[in-house]
This record gives C-alpha cells, structure tokens and sequence, in this order.
C-alpha cells in the first residue's frame, strides 16, 4: 500500500521585499521540505500550518504565483501586518460563540457556506470576498454590534476581515486561529459546532470532521459543490454541467468545459497524466 498524501494549510502575512527572488527556490524545495525550507528563513520560523490526509493526489500541478494581493479585498490600507482581530484558538472558540452578544459571521463564499458552517453562524451570502465591505456597511453598525467573531477555512481571509473591520470602527473583533481546518483537527466530534462538511481547495472538495474525504464532488463547469444527489440529476453530466448550472452558463463557457472534459477522458483512456497543466506535446508515446 502507498502512503497517504499530506495535505498542508498554511499562511503567514509578512514582508518580503525579495519575494521575487524567493519564487524559484521556493518551488524547488516543494513538496516534501517545504516547511524545513520556510522554517529556516527567520521571516516565516512561527509560520503554523494544518494537515490532512488523502489517498490520491490532491493537486494537478505545483505552482508558485507572485500576486499583488492575497484574498483580495479591495480596499486600501487595509494590513494585517498592522492591525488585526484577536486571535481565538480552537479550544476556546465553543464558549466565545455561545455568547448571544455574540455577532458571529462566515467570511466565506456563498458555494462555501452552503456545505457547512458553525452553529448560529450568519452567512454574508457573497459570491467574492470583496463583496464583504459593502455587506458589512449595510448590515451592522460598530456602536450596536460591539462584538464579532468571524472563521475562514484557514484563517488567512479573516486576518483581513477583521484587519477591515477594526479599521471601520469595530471594537472587539475576534478570528478563528487557524481557521476551520485547525478546528477540526483539534476539537474532539462529539464537541463540535461545526455543522457538515468543509470546503477544501484541492481535489478533494470537502472534508468531514475528522478530515477524511467528503463526498461532494465539484462541477468543473461551475466550481460548484455536488452533492450525491446533485449527482443523480439528469442535469448532472461530468465536467460540463450540473443542476447548478445548467441553464445558466454561457455557450463559451460551456465548450470549453466539453473541450476540458475530452482531454481528461482521453488521458485517461491512454494511461497519461491528468491534463490540467501537462504538456503533452512532450509525451514520449505522442512525439
């Protein structure tokens, strides 16, 4: 038998003014190092991390991006570097959202927080997270609501969030440390207040509590979660549709999903890697 496949979530907001030059090491010293690699860098040596488990390969492809802005929030001056939310480890958050004064939000995407979310949690509804500001603006008001408590799946969005909402006047604003992963690796089923499944950003889709493999699959169409039901939808059709949808995608959107789905059936067909991401101009069994 081979071995599980770790999984790793982490994520530090730090300034690296050599980020440039640090993308290709970085990326040689993945998969297995990764961690020695970043914890030997004074920079990122308190760097925490969370880990699962799965029996498949849960990416296509290793990637180093360098992008201008992480979980983009559109609103300037906003650092968590700077100013952040008081951070909540797993073992205390029960007690902090059984308190009804209480204001207790996912800062997660709508597709997110429709698999699963906190007990008493309210859901934003937002499809992208710069969506929040404006939800927040038009929901609640820093002079009533003078506690808040908000989670992530890692934890990396709510640094932001709660930087954000400090800025706007919020006194007491907490996060989940962690985030939902950490939660669950942590907090024993039968003390949960986690309800259902969690959204994971890898092949996997989602986890359970004790973070083996859902059973969601996602619509490589849409991105949406499908449940086993959605599955048996006669609008459910493998890499192009789903009862999600169907009716609602663009026809450019829609061949392109066809156009992916072939690729993937003929690699699989002829024993090949998966072909997000692989050259197959350089196969040897194609030259």
């Amino acid at each position: 038998m081979t071995q599980p496949i770790v999984v790793a979530a982490l994520y530090k907001f730090v300034t690296l003014e050599d980020y440039v030059a640090l993308r290709e090491p970085l990326l040689q010293a993945m998969v297995d190092g990764l961690m020695a690699w970043l914890k030997n860098d004074p920079r990122m040596v308190d760097i925490d991390h969370k880990e699962s488990y799965c029996d498949d390969q849960p990416f296509y492809r290793t990637k180093v991006k360098l992008k201008k802005e992480i979980v983009t929030l559109g609103v300037e001056g906003v650092d968590p570097n700077k100013k952040v939310g008081t951070y909540v480890d797993p073992k205390d958050w029960n007690a902090l959202i059984s308190d009804p004064e209480v204001l207790l939000i996912d800062t997660r995407n709508d597709y997110e927080v429709s698999i699963g979310t906190f007990e008493g949690a309210i859901d934003p509804k937002t499809t992208s997270f710069r969506e929040f500001p404006d939800y927040i603006k038009a929901n609640f008001d820093p002079a009533k609501h003078k506690k808040v408590a908000m989670f992530c799946t890692g934890g990396i969005r709510c640094e932001k969030a709660s930087s954000y909402m400090l800025s706007e006047g919020f006194d007491e604003v907490y996060h989940l440390k962690g985030g939902i992963l950490k939660y669950l690796e942590e907090v024993p089923q039968e003390e949960t207040k986690w309800q259902g499944d969690c959204f994971v950003f890898d092949n996997r889709v989602t986890v359970r509590h004790d973070l083996s493999e859902g059973d969601y699959d996602q619509c490589h169409a849409c991105r949406t979660p499908v449940s086993v039901d959605d599955r048996a939808s006669e609008h459910y059709v493998a890499g192009i549709s789903c009862p999600h949808c169907w009716d609602k995608l663009p026809e450019k959107t829609r061949r392109s999903a066809i156009d992916r789905q072939k690729q993937i059936e003929l690699a699989k067909a002829r024993n090949l890697p998966h072909p997000i991401g692989f050259n197959y101009k350089q196969t040897p069994s194609e030259a």
